[in-house]
């Protein structure tokens, strides 16, 4: 089938409009009018992945962060995004990222972590209302949980939910937690909007320590997962949809990419 009519999809999947202004989404290298048998999703496109496209020959690769996300002015080989670009090119392979269209898209990351955390009435934190995108769209999600519990517990559901052996949080593991917010990959900003609505938790990725000092002082706890942990799931099951969409195409989420922060036990 045309590429043009899985962008198609992934548009009304996740509206571009909903996506940042700063962001760099959509169709970023290829021709909208090839033709594709073969859909690699992945989180973030490095060498690794590239080659893994190439070996099983995908067409296209969808990958959440994107490439080019800085302006370039020369695509050479001597640095490992150009090289990439150049291997995507000379292999006819295109790449498309939704990025943070798919982050606040009504059935986007934030929701489908939020769901996984088993919390109910969920709600974008910052929603966005236009007649251009589906309801429901937003930034983040907050909802409650079906009982009330000790932080502690808390550190080891979001652990069971997100398969992670360890995390970090801020907060007294005494604390009750209730109202969860959730905004995935690097989203500490959202702390003050979390508290405006009265959740004792916001589960991010990852954040500064000038964010967690302030979560501190706020005495609102934040939990961070890892940005790979936060978003990797959403990819897997983006390639899931893609499947029971398009049955004709093979579609796959990357079998080598991995979180490059590594936990050390000893």
């Amino acid at each position: 089938m045309k590429l043009k009519k899985l962008i198609e999809y992934l548009g009304e999947f996740a509206p571009l409009e909903l996506a940042e202004d700063w962001d760099n989404v959509g169709l970023l290298v290829g021709d909208e009018n090839a033709e594709i048998c073969r859909v690699l999703t992945c989180l973030t496109l490095t060498p690794d992945v590239v080659v893994e496209a190439i070996q099983h020959q995908a067409e296209l690769i969808v990958s959440h962060h994107p490439i080019m996300f800085r302006s370039i002015n020369k695509i050479t080989s001597q640095n490992s995004e150009g090289q990439m670009l150049l291997d995507l090119v000379s292999n006819k392979i295109a790449v498309y990222s939704p990025h943070t269209a798919f982050d606040s898209s009504a059935l986007g990351i934030n929701e489908q972590l939020a769901t996984d955390l088993g919390l109910t009435s969920i709600k974008p934190i910052r929603p966005i209302e236009s007649e251009s995108v589906p309801s429901g769209s937003g930034s983040g999600r907050f909802g409650k949980l079906n009982r009330e519990m000790e932080l502690e517990k808390f550190l080891d559901h979001v652990k069971q939910t997100l398969q992670i052996p360890f995390l970090q949080y801020t907060g007294n593991l005494s604390q009750k937690i209730s109202t969860v917010g959730v905004a995935c990959g690097s989203a500490a900003e959202y702390l003050q909007d979390a508290v405006r609505l009265g959740c004792d938790v916001l589960v991010t990725g990852e954040a500064r320590f000038h964010a967690s000092l302030e979560a501190r002082i706020l005495e609102t706890a934040m939990v961070l997962t890892g940005h790979f942990a936060s978003e990797r799931p959403a990819v897997e099951r983006l390639a899931v949809l893609l499947a029971e969409e398009f049955p004709n195409l093979k579609t796959w989420a990357s079998e080598v990419e991995s979180d490059p922060v590594q936990w050390s036990v000893s």
